[in-house]
């Protein structure tokens, strides 16, 4: 029990090193592995390198496995230790579900493809989690982080899962995600699922990870993995990554298929990635794209997409660059976020862009456009999720209306501090009936965050790029009301299906805060080369250390 004067601090009580050191035992391991703590890679002859696990980054570790000072059999290892010592148990951030019990012998075998035949490309032998809702034909589970799915094995891998594997990439396990996206009720918790209890924030144990990507971004911000895939539909890659500075890129409706991923809303779900650099995100997001036949929205990508993305790194890039600042619908809930966002504005300038300020987006108001997302949602999360389970054939869950009994039958496990009012609403959805005014919904969405919207702003001040802040630092975990989001970037862009990047930009009261870069269909070549730019200008992102807040 805590005395009086302890429970009077309000001051972050940094976890001791040599509690790290406890955590980060590795003896189980054998003398190929490093301990953590000592910041190195040891490779298969006993050989040190330089090479850092912390903040490691791919071209690093490609490096090192180039050289052979290190093997992706060790690598993973080492990730695997980390997990145990620093999410399932010390800090227990419970961002990781599950690890791949074929990831070592998966490893191994991509050691000695590289030894006998090369690598296959920028990914070989490079451990990635998947968010939780991202279908594996493996031994994984694939389950919203509910109990619902729980032991049902889907058909056949998602084809981003299958892309990743045919790089090189290892599926290391599934990251803890706000069950069902966060889709279920009106005043959840960010972070929380059945299957994985509740996620905390790496950089204060007491402080949200927002989003339903909230894993992908603790376990890549934790240095537990090399890089990881959220998926979003409105905020669900960039607030993961703002409030755990890390990267994270949104890409556009289509760029990346959706097949095999439990949907919430084809109009606006995407999938992509979550790293700790702009060129480690670029890496991935070019394993991703492609036209699949399997996800019919792929076809408007033919001709726009790429498999290299690291060819946009420009370090330069803001030169010159016309960036707009839309104050109006993006400014003002947070003065912290706001103090940090007119820092990362100055940066921009120094380095040379054109700072257009204000350049709102004219359909804005109030921070939101006022178009119909909840009904389109509704609709589609309906539709889309019975035709996922039609087609993954579980057992006993069919449809939304299975979810929801099972939801009734296990209350205690499924709903200990919010309910399903999201899930209830869908369902009283008539897919006929209310089809007309979803479709209008849908149109308006459309019409007021692209040709009236994002699209109209940045041709009447032809514009590169729009930046805002990604959101506020991150709050506190609040169990009895839910969480306390004050504003984030993704509303317009979500609507509209357009891009966005997500770039650490700073601290606030040892708090990480982003800035987000948006802009129109298929514009991810111009956000990364400015992402990049403004991330080797500022290298503003920090490991965390694991704070342990007390009240």
């Amino acid at each position: 029990m805590r005395d009086a004067a302890d429970a009077k601090s309000i001051t972050p009580r940094l976890i001791s090193r040599r509690r790290l050191l406890q955590w980060s035992a590795f003896a189980a391991l054998g003398s190929t592995v490093s301990p953590l703590t000592n910041r190195t890679i040891a490779g298969a002859d006993g050989r040190e390198g330089p090479e850092i696990l912390e903040e490691a980054t791919i071209a690093e570790l490609q490096a090192a496995m180039a050289s052979g000072r290190l093997k992706a059999h060790t690598l993973v290892q080492m990730y695997l230790a980390r997990i145990n010592a620093i999410d399932r148990n010390g800090p227990k951030l419970r961002s990781v579900l599950e690890t791949n019990p074929d990831a070592s012998a998966i490893a191994a075998a991509l050691d000695e493809e590289r030894r006998t035949r090369g690598p296959r490309g920028p990914l070989h032998g490079i451990p990635v989690l998947l968010k939780d809702n991202i279908d594996t034909a493996d031994r994984l589970n694939t389950t919203a982080g509910s109990l619902a799915l729980l032991g049902s094995r889907p058909r056949a891998d998602a084809t981003v899962a299958q892309r990743l594997r045919d790089a090189g990439a290892i599926v290391l396990g599934k990251a803890n995600m706000s069950e069902w996206a966060f889709f279920r009720s009106t005043h959840g918790t960010s972070g929380w699922s059945a299957r994985g209890g509740q996620g905390v924030g790496p950089y204060s144990l007491d402080r949200t990870p927002c989003g339903s990507s909230s894993g992908s971004g603790q376990a890549v911000a934790a240095n537990l993995v090399t890089v990881s895939i959220g998926t979003e539909t409105d905020g669900s890659i960039v607030c993961p990554s703002g409030v755990n500075s890390v990267v994270g890129i949104k890409p556009t409706v289509g760029l990346t298929s959706r097949a095999g991923v439990i949907p919430i809303a084809h109009s606006q779900d995407t999938v992509g990635p979550i790293a700790r650099t702009v060129a480690d995100a670029a890496i991935v997001l070019g394993a991703l794209t492609g036209v699949d036949r399997r996800d019919p929205a792929t076809g408007e990508s033919a001709g726009k997409f790429f498999t290299d993305y690291t060819r946009f790194l420009d370090r330069n890039a803001l030169r010159g660059a016309r960036i707009g600042i839309p104050r109006q619908a993006f400014f003002g809930y947070s003065e912290k976020a706001d103090a940090i966002a007119e820092a990362a504005i100055a940066v921009m300038k120094a380095q040379g862009a054109v700072i257009v300020d204000p350049a709102n987006i004219p359909t804005a108001q109030g921070g939101f456009l006022p178009g119909g997302e909840l009904t389109v949602l509704l609709y589609e999360f309906k539709q889309d999720l019975n035709l996922y389970l039609a087609d993954r054939r579980d057992p006993v869950i069919h449809s939304l209306a299975d979810l929801i009994e099972f939801n009734l039958d296990h209350a205690a496990e499924e709903m200990p501090f919010f309910q399903q009012e999201i899930f209830l609403l869908a369902q009283a959805v008539d897919l006929v009936r209310d089809r007309p005014a979803y479709l209008a919904a849908l149109a308006e969405n459309h019409r007021l965050s692209r040709q009236e919207g994002i699209d109209a702003v940045l041709k009447q001040f032809s514009l590169d790029a729009l930046v805002v802040p990604t959101t506020a630092p991150p709050w506190k975990i609040d169990h009895v009301d839910g969480d306390h989001i004050l504003g984030l970037s993704s509303q317009a862009a979500a609507l509209a299906g357009y891009p966005l990047v997500s770039v650490p930009a700073g601290f606030s009261f040892g708090l990480p805060v982003g800035i987000t870069f948006m802009g129109t269909a298929y514009s991810e070549p111009k956000l990364i080369a400015l992402a990049y730019a403004f991330e080797q200008a500022t290298k503003a992102r920090r490991p965390p250390r694991f704070t342990a807040v007390t009240a």
